[in-house]
């Protein structure tokens, strides 16, 4: 029988996990591909890379981060739940 915070749990699960998919999907690649590997660098002085942590693809990197503690936490709170009947 699933209690109410069972059925809560299983919810902020499936959402978290939806919006994790969402959000890895909508940021962008690294384009540096195998140039890192033989010692080419980009260029680090440039407007972008100033205003990296203003940038839309550095929220996309914090939502997921925060998205997917979210997730974490509550798959091992379900876990629990199912498994000791917490």
């Amino acid at each position: 029988m699933l209690t109410a915070i069972d059925i809560l749990l299983i919810i902020i699960d499936v959402i978290s996990a939806i919006a994790m998919i969402v959000l890895f999907l909508a940021q962008e690649g690294n384009d540096n591909g195998m140039g890192v590997v033989s010692g080419a660098s980009s260029n680090t002085d440039s407007y972008y890379s100033k205003a990296k942590g203003r940038s839309l693809e550095e929220r996309l990197k914090q939502a997921t981060l925060i998205v997917a503690i979210v997730f974490a936490v509550s798959s091992i709170l379900l876990f629990l739940a199912f498994t000791k009947g917490f």
